[in-house]
C-alpha cells in the first residue's frame, strides 16, 4: 500500500518510517522512531531527490512507483550520501536503468565505493556544481553545493519554480512521521523541538560554521518550503526554525537559564545537585533542568548543554579519575566544539577527590567559555557545615545567568 503525500506543484513526498529501530546511527537513542524522506518531482522530465535507508525499502519503493504512475524516471539527485538515505540506490537503478544519476564531483568516489557494480552508471552521471540549473519543463532546480554539512559531499537542491529547498540533514529531526508531514500540522514546540535539537547538536553539531555558510546562502534564495531528509517538512513559521539553527550553529544559548549535569554512585553528589537547583530556583531562576548521567543518554545531555547558558557539572572520582558518564559527556562537547558557555563545579570524593580538577581542565579545553572560580568539595555526603558553600556557589550561578 502507498503512503505519499503532495508538497507543493507536482512535487510528492515519497519517503518513509522506521519505528523499530532502536539507535540511530546505532548510537542515539530514538524512541519515537526516523523517518527517512525522499522526494519526486513529475514534470515533462521526472525527478527524484535522494533515497531512503535499506529498513524501509519496499514501502518508500512502492511510494515512488505510485508516484511516478506508469512514467519513467528521468533523473536520481544525489544530496547526500549516507546510507540512510543511499542505500537504495541500487534498486532505483535496476527499477528504472534509464535513470541519470545527478551529483556533484565529490559525490562519485563515494558512489563507486558503496556501489562498484553500477560504475558504468556513475561515470555518465551529471555533475553540477554550485549556481548550476537543471530544467524539468516548468521546474528548474539550482544547486546549492553545502560541504561538511555534515559530510563533504552534501549540497541542497531548490526548485525555483515552487521555491521549495530540498535541504538534505539540515533542518532535520528526529522521530517518525505520523501522518501529518508538515510541522505546522503538528505542536513542533512541544513535541518535536528537544528531538531536532538533539538532532542537530549531535548529528551536525561540529560544523557550526558550514552551517553558518549555508545559512548565508539560503538568505538569498525566495524559500517558502524546506524539505529536509529527518522529520516534518516546514512550509511555514520558516525564520523561526531557521533562527533555531542560527543561534546552534554559532554555539549561542536558547535560554538563559541552567543545567545541572550529574554522576552519582550512591546518591551523594545527587543530593548536592538537587540542594543546588533548590537554591537556584529560591533565587530566582525559572530554567532549571537537573539530569542524571547515569540516566540520560550523553545525546540528551549534549543537546541540554546546546540549550542553556550556564552548566553545573557534579561527578565524583572513580579509580582516580573522572566517572565514566561524566567523562563520555565531556568528550562528546569537545568533539561537538560546544562554545560560548559557563561552568561551575561540584565535586567528590571520599579520600583524594580529583574529578574537579579534571572537569575543569575538559572545560578549558571548550572555546570561549568561562569557569566559575567558586567550587564545591564534597567528601562523600553535603555536609551541614558545606550549606553556606553552596549557597556562595548558587549565587554565582545566578550571576552568571543574568549576565
Amino acid at each position: 500500500m502507498h503512503c505519499t503525500h503532495l508538497i507543493a506543484a507536482d512535487t510528492w513526498y515519497v519517503g518513509a518510517s522506521d519505528r523499530r529501530l532502536a539507535k540511530f546511527e546505532n548510537l542515539f537513542p530514538i524512541p519515537r522512531g526516523v523517518s527517512y524522506n525522499s522526494y519526486l518531482i513529475v514534470d515533462e522530465k521526472t525527478a527524484l531527490l535522494d533515497t531512503a535507508d535499506a529498513s524501509v525499502s519496499a514501502q518508500y519503493l512502492e511510494n515512488t512507483a505510485y508516484a511516478l504512475n506508469g512514467r519513467g524516471l528521468d533523473y536520481l539527485i544525489i544530496n547526500h550520501m549516507e546510507p540512510d538515505h543511499a542505500a537504495t540506490i541500487a534498486e532505483v537503478l535496476l527499477r528504472w536503468p534509464e535513470v541519470q544519476i545527478v551529483c556533484n564531483a565529490k559525490t562519485v568516489p563515494m558512489l563507486k565505493n558503496y556501489f562498484p557494480a553500477a560504475a558504468e552508471k556513475i561515470d555518465a552521471a551529471l555533475l553540477v556544481k554550485e549556481g548550476d540549473v537543471l530544467s524539468l519543463g516548468s521546474h528548474e532546480l539550482t544547486f546549492v553545493m553545502a560541504p561538511m554539512v555534515h559530510w563533504p559531499e552534501v549540497m541542497l537542491t531548490f526548485d525555483k519554480t515552487t521555491n521549495v529547498l530540498f535541504s538534505a540533514d539540515a533542518f532535520g529531526t528526529f522521530g517518525a512521521l505520523d501522518g501529518n508531514i508538515f510541522a505546522d500540522e503538528v505542536d513542533f514546540a512541544r513535541d518535536w523541538l528537544d528531538d531536532a535539537r538533539r538532532y542537530y547538536a549531535n548529528i551536525v553539531g561540529k560544523y557550526g560554521a558550514q552551517v553558518q555558510a549555508v545559512l548565508k546562502k539560503a538568505a538569498g534564495l525566495p524559500i517558502q518550503v524546506i524539505a529536509p531528509l529527518h522529520g516534518p517538512i516546514w512550509r511555514q513559521d520558516l525564520a523561526w526554525f531557521l533562527g533555531k539553527y542560527d543561534l546552534w550553529s554559532r554555539w549561542q544559548p536558547e535560554d538563559q537559564g541552567v543545567v545541572v549535569l550529574y554522576g552519582s554512585m550512591y546518591g551523594n553528589t545527587a543530593s548536592a545537585a538537587s540542594a543546588l537547583a533548590g537554591l537556584l530556583a529560591d533565587r530566582g531562576v525559572q530554567k532549571i533542568a537537573v539530569h542524571d548521567l547515569s540516566v540520560v543518554d550523553t545525546s540528551e545531555a549534549v543537546a541540554e548543554c546546546f540549550r542553556a547558558s550556564t552548566i553545573v557539572l557534579a561527578a565524583p572520582t572513580y579509580n582516580g579519575g573522572l566517572y565514566l558518564p561524566m567523562n563520555a559527556l565531556l568528550e562528546d562537547l569537545k568533539a561537538l566544539s560546544l562554545q560560548n558557555r559557563t561552568f561551575a563545579l561540584i565535586e567528590n570524593g571520599s579520600w583524594a577527590p580529583m574529578s574537579g580538577k579534571l572537569m575543569a581542565e575538559r572545560v578549558g579545553e571548550l572555546k570561549n567559555c568561562t569557569l566559575l572560580d567558586t567550587r564545591v568539595t564534597l567528601r562523600g555526603a553535603l555536609s551541614p557545615a558545606q550549606d553556606a558553600d553552596l549557597a556562595v556557589l548558587a549565587d554565582a550561578v545566578v550571576a552568571a545567568v543574568k549576565g
